[in-house]
């Protein structure tokens, strides 16, 4: 990767290259596994997803809540169930212009990054699934065992901290902003405006109402990825 000229290609992940939420459809599944209570689980699930998109929740909360049936099943099980899920839920909705958007990027020299609100465990086999080797998401803190608390290990990718966890992650690499010679920004969400308004070129991709208006507002590129 040369530093003068890297290019980064960030997409966010739910109702963005998906067309729905991972981490909620993940819920649902758990669900459907017997693994919790349908009515107060999807109650729950549901209110949650409410305030994520009314821009009002709190992630700590969330994560633990998200994280309880592999904290309770233990990450093998939990994996086990995973995989089911990619193949039943997950791979049916990828949709082709999706992956060749994607493919695009890396075809032009791009480093292709998904970010995303949603946790390591859920979004990195859809990461693989994209062919996408760079995931910053929600990490899970663990115990001795490795199996996760339901407490989030680090700054969580989400909001604000979607922005420091692309710089944490340049800084790695030895970059900064100033040396990052073109970036894009894939959403859908008004969650993310941060980091939309940090990059060159955002794009408002299958935006929310709020984002719809701000990118109309700023002559954004809007796509509708999935008409």
């Amino acid at each position: 990767m040369s530093a003068s000229s890297v290019r980064l290609a960030l997409f966010d992940l739910d109702h963005t290259l998906l067309p729905l939420d991972s981490d909620h459809a993940w819920g649902a599944f758990t669900v459907e596994l017997g693994w919790r209570d349908a009515e107060t689980h999807s109650r729950a699930n549901d209110a949650f997803y409410e305030q994520y998109q009314a821009g009002t929740l709190d992630i700590a909360e969330y994560v633990r809540f998200a994280t309880s049936a592999v904290r309770e099943h233990g990450q093998q099980r939990a994996a086990e169930a995973h995989a089911r899920f990619m193949e039943q839920v997950i791979r049916p909705a990828m949709k082709p212009q999706a992956l060749e958007l994607v493919r695009a990027h890396e075809a032009a020299g791009d480093v292709v990054i998904i970010v995303t609100a949603t946790n390591e465990f859920v979004t990195r086999p859809i990461a693989q699934a994209f062919g996408v080797d760079e995931l910053i998401a929600i990490e899970l803190e663990r115990d001795v065992q490795g199996e996760p608390t339901g407490e989030i290990r680090g700054t969580p990718s989400f909001r604000d901290g979607k922005v420091a966890r692309v710089e944490q992650w340049l800084v790695e690499r030895g970059l900064s902003w100033d040396r990052v010679a073109h970036s894009s920004f894939y959403s859908d969400s008004i969650n993310d405006l941060p980091l939309l308004e940090k990059v060159h070129q955002p794009v408002a991709t299958n935006p929310d109402q709020r984002l719809s208006a701000i990118a109309t507002e700023r002559g954004w590129r809007i796509l509708n990825l999935f008409e």
